[in-house]
């Protein structure tokens, strides 16, 4: 026998398996999603609870103060809600845009055939309702709001699968948050086209000269993130100064940020290793081969991780848990005063997306897969796929941001109202019907017919 303890090795975690970089991403991003929701309805709530309140006129009268800079004659300023519109929702486009652009270099959305049944499902559930909208609004003061009932609300379509758990498959939730995304991108290429003001061509040249400069920074290898922040803020400064509406650098920053990662896990092992070969010396300090690779494999662990990831790590909470919120806070107010709302307005954006949401998304996603451009996968029936359609009715947050560009004053709170009984209407009508459903019975052969 001898006196000498055994020692047990350190445990060496397993490298990290593929799947691991595309599953754990997504689910922390579906996390946030549900969460945010939350928070978001929280805030819809008070909002509404403040604008018919006796602190209404103070509440609605904050969000018209002007804030900005000025220096002689230079003037950049405008009202509070409009930088929360403009400047903050940049980055709620920035993070959509990383997401659909993560989705279509290492997720599902790789699959052209998986791809196209989304991306069908979400031209169907722009267009329908659109066309619905126009028909019910044409020759009368409201048509240009065609564009309000285009768009998803992602998180609270998230927040609401959240809730049903497991009657619901992993791959109906990815479905929806996919729709949802292309959905938002879509409306923000729409707000651009459609509700853009008269364009500066010297403007709009500048912006794609930023926007080039970005490219030749990511080409010629700088990695810091403030350099790439510096250019997309002038790129937002020449977009808003062009007349397109700002928004839409989020989207074209967010799809040329990479996806893939720098730094491989068997490169980030072979640095570790050589960490472990020059142990720290007594003094600690200098030039030596053990701080050289001390701060290579410091670089090296941050660069295991995509440009996409680690962006969507820093910025998506204070998106889930601020700015929409904020937005919500801002833009949500209505004051219920019947007398003064326009009915017919209220009545096409509410059948827009109660009625023109479920039937774009499931026609064409019928067509899609009866014509063998999409495959739907075999745990969603169409049962399943009725209901996250009409889930996709909820247009809170993006309806509301296209309402603000798209109606007159005298019509934004009739707008507003079509658009929260929507939302209300259709969270209810898509829980209802896929809720019965308990996990036992998703697979039957019955549901796919």
């Amino acid at each position: 026998m001898t006196d000498d303890p055994q020692v047990e090795p350190p445990f060496t975690p397993l490298p990290s398996a593929y799947v691991d970089r595309l599953t754990k991403p997504l689910a922390r991003f579906l996390r946030i999603e549900a969460a945010g929701g939350a928070v978001l309805l929280l805030f819809t709530a008070a909002a509404l609870v403040l604008s018919n309140s006796p602190w209404a006129h103070p509440f609605l009268d904050l969000w018209e103060t002007t804030v900005g800079l000025q220096v002689g004659a230079f003037e950049f300023t405008r009202p509070l809600k409009e930088w929360i519109n403009d400047g903050l929702m940049t980055l709620f486009f920035f993070i959509v845009a990383l997401e659909l652009k993560r989705e279509l270099i290492l997720g599902e959305l790789s699959q052209p055939r998986m791809a196209a049944l989304s991306i069908a499902a979400a031209a169907g559930g722009m267009l329908v309702p659109a066309a619905l909208y126009l028909a019910l609004q044409w020759g009368q003061p409201g048509v240009t709001g065609w564009g309000t009932v285009m768009a998803t609300d992602t998180a609270f379509v998230i927040g609401c699968l959240a809730l049903l758990g497991s009657r619901i498959p992993p791959s109906l939730r990815l479905f929806m948050l996919s729709l949802a995304i292309i959905d938002d991108i879509g409306a923000i290429v729409v707000v651009a086209i459609g509700y853009s003001g008269d364009l500066s061509w010297g403007a709009l040249a500048l912006a794609a000269v930023g926007i080039a400069a970005i490219r030749a920074m990511a080409v010629m290898g700088i990695r810091g993130f403030p350099l790439y922040f510096l250019g997309g803020a002038l790129v937002w400064l020449f977009v808003d100064a062009s007349g397109i509406h700002p928004t839409i650098t989020g989207v074209v920053l967010g799809l040329m940020t990479p996806a893939r990662r720098w730094v491989s896990d068997e490169r980030l092992y072979a640095i570790l290793n050589q960490v472990v070969a020059h142990p720290a010396d007594e003094l600690g300090s200098g030039d030596t081969r053990h701080r050289q690779t001390l701060l290579a494999a410091e670089i090296a662990a941050r660069e295991t991780l995509s440009p996409v990831e680690r962006l969507e790590m820093t910025l998506h909470p204070w998106v889930g848990f601020v700015i929409m919120p904020l937005f919500a806070f801002a833009n949500a107010g209505l004051r219920l005063s019947f007398d003064e709302l326009d009915g017919s307005v209220s009545a096409a954006v509410f059948f827009g997306f109660m009625l023109g949401k479920p039937v774009g998304v499931l026609t064409f996603s019928w067509l899609a897969v009866r014509t063998g451009i999409a495959t739907r996968p075999p745990d969603i029936s169409w049962r399943l796929l009725a209901g996250g359609a009409l889930l996709a009715g909820i247009g809170f947050t993006m309806a509301l941001f296209i309402a603000n560009l798209a109606f007159s004053p005298s019509l934004i709170d009739s707008a507003k109202l079509g658009i929260l009984l929507a939302s209300v209407g259709s969270a209810i009508a898509g829980i209802a019907l896929l809720l019965p459903r308990p996990a036992q019975t998703r697979h039957s052969p019955a549901d796919h017919g």
